[in-house]
């Protein structure tokens, strides 16, 4: 692995990619955005689809974070939270591969719910907690050190940085989904999603392994 991938900027480019690869995932709530807009007919539609899915998706982000954000021992103990995050990633990858199965909860937020359901997705898919190694190795590289580093000033610095990735993160996911979805509302049409629609649940539950992995890596 390259110094540059676990570089400030090597992590920053992980969380825009990261977002990207949410965005374009069907699970990640796209094709409701073109459900709606076909359903009322209405460009606008779509639009208020995808600012609903994104507000989901970033509380999402920050309710895994702002937590870490707080903790005062993320200098001190940094290595050993990184490392237990790590791990943590690895086995929600691996029980997603073992269990293929969607919670069932999902199916029961109503389409009107959009922000409450691409919250609750984020969640339940590991999404937040796939970006908790990156969000670590970011608060290392220029940031506060323990001897200056007063627990305002400390505490300051990891929320601009989980604020950060949260935005940075739920805005490649928005702008990437959307122009997929308004790429089948307005060109392709249905047909291409039934022709082309694509299965990431195990490229996902791989993709925490590789995370988590990176980042067990990145600490040790």
């Amino acid at each position: 692995m390259s110094d540059f991938m676990t570089s400030a900027a090597g992590l920053w480019l992980v969380v825009a990619a990261s977002g990207i690869y949410h965005g374009i995932n069907p699970g990640m709530g796209w094709p409701l955005a073109v459900s709606a807009a076909l359903f009322e007919g209405q460009r606008t539609a779509l639009l208020r689809a995808l600012a609903a899915l994104g507000f989901g998706h970033l509380l999402a982000m920050l309710g895994i974070l702002l937590p870490f954000a707080v903790m005062f021992v993320l200098v001190e103990y940094q290595r050993e939270i990184r490392i237990g995050a790590s791990c943590l990633v690895i086995a929600a990858g691996l029980y997603l591969v073992i269990n293929r199965r969607h919670p069932r909860f999902l199916s029961r937020v109503k389409p009107t719910r959009l922000a409450l359901w691409s919250f609750l997705v984020a969640m339940a898919h590991g999404a937040g907690l796939m970006l908790v190694p990156i969000y670590l190795g970011l608060c290392g590289p220029g940031g506060p050190g323990p001897d200056y580093g007063a627990p305002v000033q400390l505490m300051s610095f990891n929320i601009g940085i989980a604020l950060g990735v949260a935005v940075l993160h739920t805005a490649a996911m928005i702008l990437s989904g959307g122009a997929v979805a308004y790429a089948v509302y307005r060109i392709l049409g249905l047909k291409f999603v039934s022709q082309s629609w694509f299965n990431l649940d195990v490229v996902w539950a791989l993709s925490l392994i590789l995370v988590g992995g990176i980042g067990l890596w990145a600490a040790l």
